[in-house]
């Protein structure tokens, strides 16, 4: 472990976490042919911009089947490894969905790094897995030029529960159940801003489960469900609304805020993805008067990693979703901050 805490991942890394993704515009292009075979079975494939694939199992079960992984996003190899893995398994509870099982896919720089290094971020990664109560059951690894780490998970889920993030409705209102500014903390720790308070803070968000979806799929005034990650909370609500034939409302005073975001705002500490992800979508927001619009172009495409989950919902089934949230230790979130309106000229108009 001594070496763990000598050893700054990070900076064996360009990217990291979530804000490693492809950026938006060059994943369209990858993803313009299609490339599944035909099934009735699948439920969920490439044809949507979904957290996950899914597959009808027959018996009113789906199995839902996601991958992600990512660079260090925290210099700490055990710390590394449990938020890669609970950004892996968040795919599933955004579904609606219980995880039953995981793989490891790791990439590890042979020359550059310990061996040992690599162990911690298996034990950080198993110890997530215990937490949602599944096996790390096995996986893959190779010799890479920069390490990197995360999961292929599996989740089961019965069909009527299964939560799309294109199924949203005008009048839906909409719900987050984390704060917006990992990208932002983050990045202030490869600078070596972070202060220690702020790094416990980030790694606490980073590593808590988004086990609130598997409740949240049971509710059918839950309408469409998604986990906000690499292209913030600007980028995963253009793609719930334009799936969903709709545009959003977004009240951006009741957008929540890691504590301390602004401090490091003021320092001018933004991730090179904010700017990659505001050039994807930008064209498709407008800001009323009123909003502090330099510190949106900030927050809104702020690069998220195991972010809250985005959540739509029936007017009439408010207080059921909220005691959902109390339920689970979630009581900073149950006032909507948003809600989706009729199509228009542009998919988010932020408001005060």
């Amino acid at each position: 472990m001594e070496k763990s805490e000598q050893i700054r991942l990070t900076q064996f890394s360009r990217g990291g976490g979530c804000g490693c993704k492809i950026s938006p515009q060059v994943l369209e292009e990858i993803l313009d042919s299609q490339f599944t075979f035909p099934d009735k079975n699948l439920l969920v494939g490439n044809n949507s911009k979904d957290d996950a694939a899914v597959y009808d199992l027959g018996n009113g079960d789906a199995i839902i089947s996601t991958t992600d992984f990512f660079m260090p996003i925290v210099d700490d190899a055990f710390d590394f490894g449990r938020i890669a893995a609970a950004n892996a398994i968040s795919d599933v509870y955004a579904m609606g969905g219980k995880p039953i099982m995981a793989l490891a896919l790791l990439g590890w720089p042979v020359e550059k790094l310990p061996a040992s290094l690599a162990k911690e971020v298996m034990k950080g990664a198993a110890e997530i897995c215990k937490n949602a109560g599944i096996s790390l059951a096995g996986g893959h690894s190779i010799d890479s030029a920069e390490p990197f780490f995360g999961l292929s998970v599996n989740g089961i889920v019965p069909i009527k529960n299964l939560k799309k993030n294109n199924t949203a409705n005008e009048g839906d209102l909409l719900f987050l159940t984390k704060p917006v500014g990992v990208g932002i903390l983050s990045t202030a720790q490869k600078r070596k801003a972070l202060t220690e308070a702020d790094l416990r803070i980030l790694i606490e968000q980073l590593v808590t489960l988004n086990s609130v979806g598997e409740s949240l799929g049971k509710l059918e005034g839950v309408t469409a469900m998604t986990d906000v990650t690499g292209f913030g909370l600007a980028g995963h609500l253009v793609e719930m609304a334009e799936g969903s034939g709709v545009s959003a409302e977004l009240n951006y005073s009741r957008v929540c805020l890691i504590e301390n975001v602004r401090e490091y705002l003021a320092q001018k500490i933004v991730p090179d993805s904010t700017y990659r992800n505001w050039n994807s979508y930008s064209k498709k927001i407008s800001f009323d008067k009123g909003v502090n619009v330099m510190e949106a172009f900030s927050i809104l495409p702020d690069p998220q990693t195991n972010g809250g989950l985005l959540i739509a919902v029936k007017p009439d089934s408010i207080t059921k979703v909220q005691e959902v949230l109390k339920q689970n230790r979630l009581e900073k979130f149950v006032e909507p901050i948003g809600k989706f309106v009729a199509r228009n000229e542009k998919i988010i108009q932020v408001k005060e």
